[in-house]
């Protein structure tokens, strides 16, 4: 019965309804008061509807019985730079938006980044934005509070290829205060590079389900794009 609900439980909160997933994770806590995962996933849920107070209470109570759980201490750490009823909501992703695809996905750390309260704001599975300028490519908030910029050569070659038509989802991998992670995805090729992958495909690390032998080396059309792919 306890799976079941923690799977719904997880359930709610992919979906962004954080009130019932508040409800049912507080219905495990009822029969196990010290289920880690619950109170973890309650003080997530409170921190999204901008109850941080209850947020935090939940997380602390992680750590007396957990003194090094890092979830519930990044979170703590991130509260401290919000004000009571603050949150940053965007819209829920499917969970197979980090999936890598060969050619048409990359991570990539940020530079540069913005100002700790705008962090704050953000969580791993946000979605973000690419703005393009003349030489950088900045990655901003839905309501475009600047996040960080992506690095110079993989700025050049994204810039090039969404001015030839190529659209990107780009949502947060993973947050802390010193370093930022996105996945980018391509969701539209332009008929233009029908044969030129987003991104190379030599250093990607394949998940399990997708086969190596799948994947091979597309000759790039007349649009072809120079690249040094980053580390």
């Amino acid at each position: 019965m306890t799976v079941d609900l923690a799977q719904e439980a997880i359930s709610k909160a992919l979906s962004g309804d954080w009130k019932s997933a508040c409800l049912i994770n507080q219905n495990i806590l009822n029969s196990t008061p010290n289920d880690i995962d619950a109170l973890n996933r309650l003080a997530r849920a409170y921190s999204e509807l901008g109850k941080l107070k209850k947020a935090k209470s939940f997380a602390q109570k992680v750590l007396i019985i957990d003194p090094f759980n890092s979830i519930a201490s990044k979170a703590i750490e991130k509260w401290k730079k919000l004000k009571k009823g603050e949150t940053y909501c965007s819209k829920p992703l499917d969970p197979q938006t980090f999936l890598e695809e060969p050619g048409k996905t990359k991570i990539a750390s940020l530079m540069h980044l913005g100002s700790p309260k705008i962090l704050a704001k953000i969580d791993a599975g946000d979605e973000v934005f690419l703005n393009t300028h003349c030489h950088k490519v900045y990655v901003s908030t839905k309501d475009g509070k600047y996040i960080g910029r992506i690095s110079d050569d993989l700025s050049a070659r994204l810039r090039r290829l969404i001015q030839l038509g190529n659209v990107y989802q780009v949502c947060i991998k993973s947050i802390k205060n010193t370093e930022v992670k996105i996945f980018i995805r391509e969701v539209v090729r332009s008929k233009k590079l029908s044969d030129t992958p987003s991104f190379t495909t030599e250093k990607i690390d394949y998940v399990s389900f997708t086969p190596p032998e799948l994947v091979h080396n597309k000759i790039e059309s007349d649009y072809e794009i120079s690249e040094s792919e980053e580390e």
